[in-house]
């Protein structure tokens, strides 16, 4: 039951973060603070979830979801830090990225599908990361994120 829910958790938003970038009605800052908090939302519910089994997974992603939280409420709250911290968001976004990959990739180990979770983070982690140097457009840097968590929460309810 907990599987599932945290698969449709990833799934919807993944869906939500994919959506707002289209909508064009959020600033940068806001934008990136949105995925990010819900990158944070989904990891934080994961720890939760799997702390009965795993219990040093639990920790890594209750750790980086509350890490994640963090910047979120600062990027959300402060349009002024966008500005100090422009370049190194993009990099810290599409790192976080594939540190959450790397740790999917560790805590689904069991999982038929989760060496691929983990995969297609580091691959979309390397891809923000790249477009976010050449490209900084808040629309794609979204999407990137919630086509890593749609794919995730796909695969996750695959994984029976």
């Amino acid at each position: 039951m907990k599987t599932k829910f945290v698969s449709l958790l990833a799934i919807l938003l993944g869906l939500i973060i994919i959506t707002f970038p289209l909508f064009g009605l959020i600033g940068a800052s806001s934008l990136i603070g949105l995925s990010v908090l819900l990158m944070s939302i989904y990891l934080l519910v994961v720890g939760v979830s799997i702390i009965d089994y795993n219990t040093s997974g639990a920790i890594l992603d209750l750790i980086l979801g509350i890490l994640l939280l963090m910047l979120s409420i600062g990027l959300i709250f402060n349009p002024a830090l966008l500005g100090f911290l422009t370049q190194i968001t993009l990099y810290i976004a599409g790192i976080m990225l594939i540190i959450v990959a790397v740790a999917s990739l560790i805590n689904n180990r069991a999982s038929r599908y989760g060496f691929y979770i983990g995969i297609v983070g580091i691959i979309l982690g390397v891809l923000y990361i790249i477009i976010g140097t050449y490209l900084s457009n808040p629309i794609i840097l979204g999407i990137l994120i919630g086509i890593w968590l749609v794919i995730s929460g796909i695969l996750k309810l695959m994984d029976r």
